[in-house]
């Protein structure tokens, strides 16, 4: 079965050391899938293109050209590498547009291999304070490895040793969450009724007594 990985880097400078990174770690995910025996698809959405694009669409509420086209990757894509530069202990404001932008529920279901950016160690925290909880908010799988990349990984033009190696273990995460019975059924796993689901077909009143007078019997 092919797969298609998308890898979303929302670095700001050319050259960008959170490019090198989601590059790095789209090519891990790539040997990770293979290793399994499938066929992958890697495709790359470099947002600092997109950014005026991104403001147009928060007014008008349509995208167009590159924008419909980045969309629409991430949308089909069987899984996500998303990878954000860090600006005040935070993803950056042109990663987290791209997201708010998405249909609700483009990524429920969806495998997603976190990743950020920052001069100093001292941020690795927004891992897991900032981008997991956003992702699991949109209903994505999270990996359990993310990555942090500090400048001292990119020390002389080359990458650390040890980044290689937390990019390969986050890598084969990603490619076993993939392999897990098929991508429709892990959306429908993790799949969750929505407001408006929950709206257009309300519970009636008393079939929710009915459910709790059942509870206290059972108790």
């Amino acid at each position: 079965m092919d797969r298609s990985i998308t890898v979303i880097s929302a670095g700001l400078s050319v050259p960008s050391s959170t490019r090198v990174l989601a590059e790095l770690l789209g090519s891990a995910a790539e040997r990770a899938v293979t290793a399994r025996g499938e066929e992958v698809e890697v495709e790359y959405v470099e947002l600092r293109p997109l950014a005026h694009a991104l403001a147009d669409h928060l007014l008008t509420g349509f995208p167009s050209g590159d924008l419909a086209d980045a969309i629409d990757k991430v949308t089909a894509a069987d899984a996500l590498v998303v990878v954000t530069p860090v600006f005040s202990g935070s993803y950056s404001g042109l990663f987290k547009t791209f997201f708010d932008v998405l249909r609700v529920g483009a990524l429920e279901g969806k495998p997603v291999l976190i990743a950020a950016t920052a001069g100093t160690a001292r941020h690795s925290l927004v891992l897991d304070h900032a981008l997991r909880p956003l992702f699991s908010y949109l209903r994505a799988l999270v990996v359990p490895t993310g990555i942090f990349a500090a400048s001292e990984d990119f020390g002389g033009g080359a990458v650390d040793g040890g980044l290689r190696k937390r990019a390969d273990r986050a890598a084969t995460e990603l490619a076993a969450l993939l392999g897990c019975s098929g991508q429709a059924t892990v959306r429908q796993v993790a799949r969750r009724r929505s407001v408006d689901d929950e709206f257009a077909a309300p519970t009636p009143f008393e079939q929710l007594l009915r459910e709790a007078s059942d509870g206290d019997t059972v108790r």
